[in-house]
């Protein structure tokens, strides 16, 4: 009942590997339309959510407050997906998004640039020279966008717990790796870890309902949650009541306790 990640490059084969690995354990296989159409809601469409996926800010500072949003709502429909494991997310930053998730198995897939150009190519009917410039653009767009948002590079094979290099590794021999590794055991979900995992998905569906709710959308706020007791702290001092409104009336929630930080004048 393992809750896998899988991050690729464009064109890398990684979407294959993924849905090859899924069809061997038969798990769920998630991917960023899955995610779009669970999340979306009148105040972030399907495209909004798309491009906030996919592209960092042209300008830093500019669109944070949207981009917030966004991510609240892409963050709370993958846990509610991966909630139970038996889950293959693949992926931008899906164990960026999971990161708290306990006994999370990363994977990652590579693949040489030839490959990935000759795919490219292929699949969207380039020249060679410009499927040289879409993958390059999507490798520096990912890398900033993981950076932008938790500081650290895309690449950095330290974010992972396993880097498969497809250049001489079969799909195949890939999937009977990362299966034999869910086998010998470390990454289930044990009672212990599900209970984590459903206090993450609470806290995520409240932050959620506060960024996307008309009434209290211009905030940002951290979430705790500890069975259905759940903490909100921000700077509330004018939405306090709309916030209490908002976070009672999620489902799962049975108590709350608002944090407002005390502001200090000048001395």
């Amino acid at each position: 009942m393992a809750i896998i990640t899988i991050s690729r490059g464009t064109f890398s084969g990684g979407k294959l590997f993924a849905e090859a690995l899924s069809g061997r354990l038969g798990y769920r296989c998630i991917d960023r339309d899955v995610l779009v159409e669970r999340a979306a809601t009148p105040r972030a469409t399907q495209h909004e959510l798309r491009l906030a996926m996919e592209q960092p800010p042209a300008i830093p500072g500019r669109f944070n407050h949207k981009r917030y949003i966004y991510l609240a709502v892409i963050q709370a429909a993958l846990l509610e997906e991966v909630r139970t494991g038996r889950a293959i997310f693949h992926g931008l930053a899906g164990q960026l998004l999971l990161r708290e998730v306990p006994g999370l198995l990363r994977l990652r897939i590579i693949a040489p640039m030839e490959f990935r150009i000759r795919m490219a190519q292929e699949r969207l009917k380039l020249s060679a020279r410009a499927a040289v410039v879409h993958v390059e653009k999507m490798d520096q767009d990912r890398r900033q966008w993981s950076h932008f948002l938790y500081g650290v590079d895309w690449g950095n094979p330290a974010l992972y717990d396993l880097v498969i290099n497809l250049e001489e590794i079969t799909i195949e021999q890939a999937c009977l790796m990362v299966a034999a590794l869910v086998d010998q055991g470390g990454f289930e979900l044990t009672p212990e870890r599900q209970a984590v995992m459903n206090d993450l998905a609470l806290a995520s569906r409240v932050r959620a309902a506060v960024a996307a709710n008309p009434f209290t959308s211009n905030l940002e706020v951290d979430v705790g949650a500890s069975g259905g007791a759940v903490s909100v702290r921000g700077d509330l001092y004018e939405e306090l009541e709309d916030v209490q409104r908002v976070v009672l009336a999620v489902p799962g929630v049975t108590g709350l306790t608002v944090e407002v930080p005390v502001a200090v004048g000048p001395a």
